[in-house]
């Protein structure tokens, strides 16, 4: 072994070896619960559904696709905190809000509106069906997000990969 890399090797050890000895400021269960568990995530999730609306009414579909993708990642901290939930999330995400990606890929906002409404009924049944029937969504009049142009004529597959 060449005298260069015993050297790497030796600092690397003492690095580690240092590491080690000093305690490490939190442990796993801090991190976890530091994260957002699912009435965050599903705030994030109720302004990007409200705005993917407003850009499909406009034409925007790059932005409703993209808003959609985005809908869907907002959940992942719940990957961690909230499993079972999780696990209801990703089931309506994946089944129950499926045609109205479908819509938004075909551009085609009656198909849109129709299936975004029948959404709007599954979240509030489910919502009732957990118990929080006090949470009920509804079509907002304007969108949470007004820093945004709905109005950019777009295309789902405008979007990025």
């Amino acid at each position: 072994m060449s005298k260069r890399v015993t050297t790497v090797i030796l600092i690397m050890v003492m690095v580690l070896l240092a590491a080690g000895s000093t305690p490490f400021a939190a442990d796993l269960n801090d991190v976890i619960g530091a994260l957002p568990k699912f009435a965050i995530p599903m705030r994030e999730v109720g302004d990007r559904f409200q705005n993917i609306c407003f850009a499909a009414k406009d034409g925007n579909w790059g932005l409703a696709f993209y808003t959609s993708k985005d809908m869907n990642g907002a959940m992942n901290p719940a990957k961690v905190t909230k499993l079972q939930e999780y696990g209801l999330w990703k089931s309506f995400y994946d089944e129950t809000f499926a045609p109205v990606n479908k819509a938004i890929v075909a551009n085609d906002f009656k198909a849109f509106e129709k299936e975004y409404t029948a959404v709007i009924k599954s979240c509030n049944d489910c919502q009732a069906g957990m118990g929080y029937a006090f949470i009920k969504v509804v079509n907002q009049k304007t969108p949470s997000d007004v820093g945004i142009d709905y109005r950019v004529p777009s295309k789902a597959e405008d979007v990025p990969k």
